[in-house]
């Protein structure tokens, strides 16, 4: 920190947020929860939040910069990377009715609940299209932490899930484009769409070659160095996801699709296994990144139709996860679990929410991303926490309900 109270030096800053999310991940590992909330409250303590000082102590001893989150939004694609790496795009596309049935459900639940909640609240129209974007789009970074922290990653359900968070990340370009261009009058309705349609077909592109290029990404990839590997593989994802980006594309969505491209190859088990320190170290630091934008102090303009918005659209991603589990086949503990697993919100409400936040008027400008932070803040924890004690849950539910008997699921986990 400086003489006069200013920021930190830079490399101050990272050694202060990383030892922060070490012993936020510690104490949580201790209690025996999830790290996620861990170090979103990290983020929250540390971060620039309201009010900076408490007498002669100061605050906020953080202040987020552009390495920073560099170093977040790779954690984002890191995680969906890993995540691509563990599923088949031709059975996504084997399983597309049930994709397109269990994507219609959530989409129509959750939106439509937050919307409905906007406008009864006395938003406009405009405003009312952020929120219910806001509360609709699940978090896939947050859900693949937490799917890989509890293992459910290799079990059935996070078929569906996947499914599900792919279609809104591709749905999300879309509506980002409508919101940017016609609504707040970006650079045009055409172009943008334009420039979709080409992240559209990079997406595409990558499939094929995942699809039919095996033997090649296999000899393009051969190394016997673990460093020279992991360069490779690492360079190969930020690249192609930030030429998605440049496009159009959330960089999840084409890390994800290079991470399925992946997959097949000869590969796959040693990038899982020289890619998870920095996966985990990235991951940390966006999670920390979503605590240090929130500002407890402005949530209390709209706390209390943030309280209904958090009780409402919990309900209504359980209800379409789990019904869209029901399409995928699953039994009704592993449909209960595709439910449980959507709720987590996080960084693309975030992305909605800087874009309110760049618009004029008081309520689109301030408000909706006043009610963003809380929204995200509360629903990551709640997300992660209902993960973590799913069983529990199902248990409490036979001790309340008279004549209810918990599902339970063959040689699945617990």
């Amino acid at each position: 920190m400086t003489a006069a109270g200013g920021p930190l030096p830079p490399l101050l800053t990272v050694g202060v947020v990383v030892t922060a999310i070490a012993l936020a991940g510690a104490v949580a590992k201790r209690f025996g929860q999830s790290v996620i909330p861990a170090y979103i409250l990290a983020g929250i303590v540390l971060g620039p939040s309201v009010p900076r000082h408490l007498g002669p102590i100061r605050l906020a001893v953080v202040d987020p910069s552009g390495y920073i989150d560099v170093f977040a939004e790779l954690g984002v694609v890191a995680l969906l990377f890993f995540l691509g790496l563990h599923v088949s795009v031709g059975e996504l596309l084997s399983n597309r009715r049930a994709i397109l049935g269990s994507s219609a459900l959530d989409f129509l639940l959750n939106y439509a609940a937050g919307f409905g909640l906007a406008i009864l609240f006395g938003f406009s129209t405009l405003e009312a299209l952020f929120v219910a974007g806001i509360v609709y789009m699940s978090s896939s970074a947050i859900i693949t932490k937490s799917l890989i922290e509890r293992g459910w990653i290799v079990e059935p359900e996070s078929e569906p899930i996947l499914g599900t968070l792919v279609a809104e990340d591709l749905l999300i370009a879309v509506y980002l484009t409508f919101l940017s261009s016609v609504v707040l009058g970006g650079d045009g309705l055409v172009d943008a769409a334009l420039g979709v349609g080409r992240g559209f077909l990079l997406l595409g592109a990558v499939a094929v070659v995942g699809w039919r290029g095996t033997d090649l990404l296999d000899r393009f990839f051969a190394s016997d160095s673990d460093e020279l590997f992991l360069l490779r593989v690492f360079g190969v994802m930020a690249l192609l996801a930030g030429v998605g980006l440049t496009l159009g594309v959330s960089e999840g969505v084409t890390a994800f699709f290079v991470g399925a491209a992946l997959g097949p190859t000869d590969h796959a088990e040693r990038i899982e296994r020289v890619i998870d320190p920095a996966r985990d170290l990235f991951a940390g630091l966006f999670f920390f990144g979503v605590g240090a934008t929130t500002s407890l102090l402005a949530l209390s303009s709209v706390a209390g139709f943030l309280a209904v918005a958090l009780v409402v659209t919990t309900v209504t991603k359980l209800v379409s996860g789990t019904l869209g589990g029901k399409l995928y086949g699953l039994d009704s503990r592993r449909s209960f679990r595709v439910g449980v697993g959507l709720v987590a919100r996080g960084e693309f409400s975030l992305v909605l929410a800087a874009l309110a936040g760049s618009a004029a008027g008081d309520r689109l400008g301030s408000l909706v991303p006043e009610f963003a932070v809380g929204y995200v803040l509360v629903m990551s924890v709640l997300g992660t926490l209902l993960i973590r004690h799913e069983a529990d849950l199902l248990a409490l539910g036979g001790r309340l309900i008279p004549g209810y008997s918990a599902p339970q699921v063959d040689g699945g986990r617990a």
